[in-house]
C-alpha cells in the first residue's frame, strides 16, 4: 500500500482539476446521491450488511445531512482517508460505527460494520465476533458493553494492536483505486 498510497497523495495534490472533472462527469448536477456513489464504485450485488455499510459511509461524509455529497464533501472524504490525522480518522470510525447516533458504540453495531467490511473486501481472516471481543476486552474498561468517543479514541491509541487492526479493516484504498482508475480511464477516452 505504501507506494500506491503516495501515488494517491500525488493525485490528490497535483490533479485537483481531474478530481473535479471526474466528480462533475459522474454527477453533472454537482451533487452525488447514494445511488450514484454505489454506481460509480460498481457496488452491485452486495449483501444487506455490506449495503448498509456503504450507506453509513455515505452519511458520515454527508456533513450537512442534505442527502448529497457535494465536491467539498467528496474531497474532504478523500483527504481524510489519505491524509487524516489519527484522531480525525478515529472520530470518523466512531461516527461510522455509531449507527443509531446515540454517541456510543455497542457490540452489535461494531460487529455489523465488521461483517459488512468483510463482505465488501472478501477478507475473512478474523471472525467479526473475535475482533469485537478483543476490542471490548481491551478498551471497555468499565465493562458497560458500549464505548463512548473518548473511550474509543484513548483505547485505540493505547493499544497499537487494535489501532493496527482498525487501520487495516477500515482501509478504503480499494475504493479510491476504483475512483482513480475510473478517472484515468475517462481521461484516456
Amino acid at each position: 500500500m505504501g507506494s500506491y498510497s503516495s501515488n494517491l497523495d500525488d493525485i490528490l495534490e497535483e490533479d485537483m482539476h481531474h478530481w473535479y472533472t471526474k466528480f462533475m462527469r459522474e454527477s453533472p448536477s454537482g451533487l452525488i446521491t447514494l445511488f450514484e456513489l454505489k454506481t460509480m464504485l460498481d457496488m452491485n450485488g452486495m449483501t444487506e450488511e455490506a449495503n448498509g455499510y456503504v450507506d453509513q459511509v455515505f452519511y458520515t461524509f454527508d456533513m450537512d445531512g442534505d442527502g448529497y455529497l457535494d465536491f467539498v464533501e467528496y474531497i474532504a472524504a478523500i483527504s481524510l482517508l489519505l491524509k487524516g490525522e489519527v484522531n480525525q480518522k478515529l472520530k470518523w470510525y466512531f461516527k461510522l460505527f455509531d449507527q443509531d447516533g446515540n454517541g456510543k458504540i455497542d457490540k452489535d453495531e461494531l460487529e455489523t460494520i465488521f461483517k459488512a467490511i468483510q463482505d465488501i473486501t472478501r477478507s475473512y481472516e478474523i471472525p467479526p465476533e473475535t475482533i469485537v471481543t478483543l476490542i471490548y476486552e481491551k478498551i471497555d474498561v468499565k465493562g458497560e458493553g458500549e464505548l463512548t468517543l473518548e473511550e474509543f479514541i484513548s483505547g485505540a491509541r493505547e493499544h497499537p494492536d487494535i489501532m493496527d487492526m482498525l487501520t487495516r479493516m477500515m482501509d478504503l484504498t480499494q475504493v479510491l483505486e476504483i475512483i482513480v482508475k475510473g478517472q484515468r480511464r475517462n481521461a484516456v477516452n
